[in-house]
């Protein structure tokens, strides 16, 4: 996170008070259909609620956290405000509805840490963008309403040193928060699901969830949780995605693999093929995405057939001409998968610091930013872009927690429900 931005937004905010990133009136008259979210800020500010900074894509948005509903701890005074520099932020998942799924560290907790807490706290921050190796463990998880700015804490899962390893969490809105590992201490292969209901408002732990991959072959899940069809969908790029209903009372696993030759054997190197590959909800359709990493730089495409036993290819373009127009092709500026459309046929592929709009159907460029404009950062090295939802009623609706009180004003996400596969 560039810390010139991080100061010129904190000044902003102090200076004008953390609103909401848009008003009723405005989103009356144009409102946002779905953000690229970039950056998620921790900053000084007194403000319950966030701020969604919203550029329309390709242009990258970023949303805007008061530090103390993160982290309620006293923090040292500066003229600045208070330093909140130490906090890192992202968004680990979205719902189908619009919510955000928000995780946040402290870097001066990294020294502390337990090595071992280190390390997978690494492997998570890399899979969600926030590849900085000096931060530290989870310090909190939370719900968020981008439009309303409205933010809930989730509790601790099962003790702070649980909630740190925890990380393959995805949200599923009504709603549910849950998280899949296998379990490698019994002798039949299983999962291990941890899962947070909104109508209890505590953390479970389901055990001995029976396998349902094909091969004697380890799941890492290493790509951010989807939420599809009334399910989870957790997803290792080089080999394929299980999912299942995290509200069930007994959840039933089940396997997808990738399409036939984008399956790879081997698990080394994830990180970087994690650049390269993106699965996602568009169009009311469970998408499959990849670039190769060598000229000419294919982009393929693949939609999940209804009955989910193949998958059928859309698109595969070479990219290399829109490259070459932007300089020589480096290690750093290969192209990577930005973003999946969720409302139309388009993937935005980012390359160095610039970002291409290509639409599948057409097989051609639509669109095309700098992604140091308007919202977007200067530089961007990692090419995570968390792509969000913002439906009709989001703005009125609330996030539904366990205790809240009959017949508050504002409704909740069921009651104004509107899926983005009804785009």
């Amino acid at each position: 996170m560039p810390l010139p931005l991080h100061r010129a937004l904190s000044a902003a905010v102090s200076a004008a008070g953390l609103r909401r990133g848009l008003s009723t009136a405005a989103a009356s008259a144009s409102r946002p259909s779905w953000a690229m979210i970039y950056h998620t800020m921790p900053v000084s500010s007194t403000e319950p609620r966030a701020s969604l900074v919203h550029a329309e894509p390709p242009l990258a948005s970023h949303l805007l956290v008061p530090a103390h509903a993160v982290d309620p701890r006293p923090r040292p005074d500066r003229s600045s405000g208070d330093d909140v520099s130490s906090l890192l932020g992202a968004v680990r998942a979205s719902s189908g509805d619009g919510y955000l799924l928000l995780d946040f560290w402290d870097a001066r907790a990294g020294a502390a840490a337990p090595v071992g807490d280190r390390r997978r706290a690494a492997r998570a921050r890399q899979s969600t963008g926030v590849d900085d190796m000096n931060a530290g463990i989870a310090l909190a998880r939370v719900v968020c309403n981008p439009l309303s700015g409205q933010l809930f804490r989730l509790p601790d899962i099962h003790g702070a040193s649980v909630t740190a390893t925890c990380q393959s969490l995805g949200l599923l809105t009504r709603y549910a928060v849950a998280g899949l590992v296998e379990d490698h201490d019994g002798g039949e292969r299983g999962f291990v699901m941890r899962r947070f209901l909104s109508k209890t408002g505590e953390w479970e732990k389901l055990v001995g969830l029976p396998s349902p991959l094909p091969l004697a072959r380890r799941m890492v899940i290493d790509h951010a949780v989807l939420d599809f069809a009334g399910r989870l969908w957790w997803v290792d790029v080089s080999w394929g995605a299980v999912y299942a209903d995290p509200l069930s009372d007994r959840p039933e696993l089940c396997f997808v693999e990738l399409p036939s030759g984008c399956v790879k054997t081997a698990v080394q190197g994830l990180q970087t093929l994690g650049r390269h590959r993106r699965m996602g909800v568009s169009e009311g359709k469970l998408r499959y995405v990849e670039v190769s990493q060598k000229e000419p730089f294919f982009l393929s495409s693949y939609a999940l057939e209804d009955d989910y036993s193949s998958w059928m290819l859309e698109c595969n373009v070479a990219l290399d001409a829109l490259w070459k127009s932007h300089g020589r092709t480096t290690e750093e500026n290969v192209p990577r998968i930005g973003a999946i459309d969720p409302l139309k046929p388009q993937v935005y592929v980012t390359t160095g610091k610039f970002v291409f709009a290509v639409d599948i159907d057409k097989e051609k460029l639509v669109g095309f930013s700098m992604l140091g404009e308007g919202a977007g950062p200067a530089s961007f090295s990692s090419g995570f872009l968390k792509p969000c939802v913002l439906p009709l009623g989001l703005e009125s609706s609330w996030i539904p927690y366990a205790g809240k009180k009959e017949g508050a004003r504002n409704k909740t996400l069921a009651e104004v429900l509107v899926r983005a596969d009804r785009y």
